[in-house]
């Protein structure tokens, strides 16, 4: 008797692509980093640019101080983006570049350098996200209004649909909706209006027989949060609901073009300060939900490391998120079987249940015009979520392990001593004007000049950008320059901030803190007034937004401008408004330069008696630097108790003599 033949194995899915979003200090760091991650299995490229980069400004525009280099690379011209990708070729790479406002410049030297490789343009791959409407409501690196904004983006996506066939021209980005509040019902809901609009538009700039094909090239880039089951239905929803708007708004026939393409950041927002090496269980499980259901399995994936809420990971902290997801892909047997949540009918009532409130969502939004029209609802109503969402942490009504329960522990050996966070070197910024001094002096002038001619006319008759925008980026001109000929078309715009300065009803548990404010008010001799600020570039709004609406809700006289600000604007209103407490948000590292400059300039104008209390994600170390320059107080986000917040400004709006009375 012969033994009988063994069982082929299981033929497996391909995994998904494995991404880190990194980027730092200069395009020459960068370029090191992501090719030892490259070496250690990472299939994509996922570029963070800083925010200068981000926001259309050259590396020494007085805006830019203290934020070069620091959530990402800078890259003010052609030679710093030939350095950031020096010895990866760039037609065998698949590349994804998270920028927004400046995504027809980036995608203009990305094409570049491609050239000088010598690759066949037609090969590229890869995704700009290029999607303004969400930089409006949670990130802030806008620069124009949103009409011309969404006119860069469908000309983009125009450009490349006969130009880079295999390139995804525009992202829907309902990541940041979620760290800035979103339902899953409204996380559905925007980001699809959004992709709404972007189609919308795009079709008056290609012929009806490309529209399929670019409508099957629309990517997400989505959120997975903790709530395992909740995240993975609102996946699955997502697919349904992309295909049933492709099929009844578009007419799309074929099933390829309805697909709903997606890549996925898991949750950054809920990863915590306490206790941090916790976040690596969080990561973990936010993952399942993107993997673990084949219909809607994403199709790139992008880990944060455990310690993003205390600074910069390090190589290793990347490398432990990537070892991650290969763990997944290729020890475990997910990739072996078809979906394992089909006909579940715990799953399909909970996808019909975010379905309707999706629709639902929707319909308003449609009846306020679209996702343009509707930029001011949308931003109030997640800057609304987001306040009940942090209301259930601070009442226990939501547990977040090692916050607001289970607080004590033993101090975790993963960051102790020296170098357990990375930290841009003091001298990055110097040298990357140094170097971005020495393009200026050694480029053709002359040619620069009639790039930005051509670039403005184009801009000026409503001509498709991207062709001047890559002879500009060709003949040496600078990102500032670029984005200076859209502010110069198109003008400027300051984004809604959700938080109305008009009196509140929400009172409940606050009454304590309310009467406090009446009895500081009352010695003041006119109601508290409380000036929060954003200096710099950093468009990270929602703990400024929650301080000033829980502030509001205290009774507090409240000012709130929004976000970039500078040292010098926040001192003048300070003045304006009489302030009793200025308080100032950052979160993208710039803390100390930036606060120097603010209570040197307060100094000047004589208002050192003026507290000023800064949050952010600062270490310890440099919480002591800011006490030193003056501060008053610093919180991080392990003071998640507005309330507690709130009382000490009450506090401190009161000096010593008048509190005496």
């Amino acid at each position: 008797m012969t033994d009988a033949a063994p069982k082929a194995a299981p033929a497996k899915d391909k995994p998904w692509l494995f991404r880190t979003y990194a980027g730092h200090s200069t395009a020459e760091k960068s370029n090191t980093l992501y090719r030892g991650n490259l070496a250690k299995g990472q299939t994509g490229l996922s570029v963070a640019f800083d925010l200068p980069t981000q926001t259309g400004y050259d590396s020494d525009h007085i805006l830019s101080r203290g934020e070069v280099g620091k959530v990402g690379v800078p890259i003010c011209h052609l030679g710093d983006m030939r350095t950031l990708f020096d010895q990866i070729p760039l037609d065998r790479m698949n590349t994804s570049m998270t920028i927004n406002a400046t995504a027809p410049w980036l995608l203009a030297l990305y094409i570049a350098v491609a050239e000088e490789q010598g690759a066949d343009i037609h090969a590229l791959q890869g995704t700009v996200q290029n999607d303004l409407v969400k930089e409006y409501l949670s990130r802030g690196t806008y620069i124009c209004p949103p009409k011309p904004s969404l006119t860069m983006i469908t000309d983009v996506a125009a450009y490349t649909a006969r130009h880079l066939p295999k390139w995804n021209p525009m992202n829907v980005c309902s990541y940041h909706l979620q760290e800035a509040g979103a339902t899953p019902e409204q996380e559905l809901a925007f980001a699809l209006a959004t992709g709404v609009a972007v189609l919308d538009d795009l079709k008056g700039k290609i012929a009806p027989a490309e529209f399929p094909a670019m409508v099957g090239r629309i990517s997400f880039f989505v959120n997975a949060g903790i709530r395992f089951v909740t995240e993975l239905c609102k996946m699955r929803a997502f697919t349904e609901l992309w295909d049933e708007i492709c099929r009844e708004r578009y007419n799309i026939e074929e099933e390829k073009y309805r697909r709903f393409r997606y890549g996925v950041q898991v949750n950054s927002l809920g990863l915590t300060e306490q206790q941090p090496e916790n976040n690596v269980y969080r990561i973990l499980i936010e993952m399942l939900a993107v993997t673990l259901s084949k219909n809607a399995r994403a199709r790139a994936v992008q880990l944060p490391a455990w310690n993003e809420a205390l600074g910069l990971p390090r190589p290793w902290d990347q490398q432990w998120s990537l070892r991650m997801q290969q763990i997944m892909a290729y020890e475990t047997d997910l990739l072996e079987y078809g979906d394992l949540f089909d006909g579940n009918p715990v799953i399909t009532a909970k996808v019909e249940a975010l379905k309707t409130g999706a629709r639902e969502e929707l319909a308003t939004l449609d009846g306020m015009g679209g996702a343009i029209a509707a930029i001011d609802y949308m931003k109030g109503r997640l800057v609304e979520s987001n306040a009940a969402r942090l209301g259930r942490i601070e009442t226990n009504e939501t547990v977040v392990v090692g916050v607001n329960r289970w607080q004590q522990g033993e101090p975790s050996p993963l960051t102790a001593g020296d170098g357990a966070i990375m930290v841009v070197e003091p001298g990055v910024e110097d040298d990357q004007i140094g170097r971005l001094n020495t393009w200026r002096a050694t480029r053709d002038a002359k040619g620069v000049a009639a790039a930005l001619t051509a670039l403005r006319a184009a801009a000026t008759a409503g001509e498709n950008i991207m062709p001047p925008s890559i002879a500009a980026a060709k003949a040496g001109v600078t990102t500032g320059e670029w984005a200076g000929v859209m502010r110069q078309v198109h003008g400027e715009y300051r984004g809604p901030t959700g938080v109305s300065r008009n009196p509140s009803n929400r009172t409940e548990g606050l009454e304590e803190i309310r009467a406090a404010v009446d009895v500081a008010s009352s010695k003041l001799g006119r109601r508290l007034k409380f000036l929060v600020g954003k200096p710099g570039l950093d468009g990270h709004s929602n703990g400024a937004e929650q301080i000033a609406f829980r502030a509001r809700d205290c009774g507090m006289d409240i000012t709130y401008d929004g976000i970039r600000l500078t040292p010098e604007q926040i001192v003048a209103k300070a003045i304006e408004d009489e302030a009793h407490v200025v308080g100032i948000s950052i979160l993208s590292g710039s803390h100390i330069p930036l606060v120097e400059e603010l209570m040197t300039r307060m100094h000047d104008a004589g208002l050192s008696h003026i507290p000023v209390v800064v949050g952010g994600i600062i270490p310890e170390e440099d919480a002591e630097k800011l006490l030193g320059f003056g501060v008053i107080r610093v919180y991080t986000p392990k003071d998640f108790e507005l309330n507690r917040i709130m009382m000490d400004i009450v506090a401190l709006a009161v000096p010593a003599s008048i509190a005496a009375q």
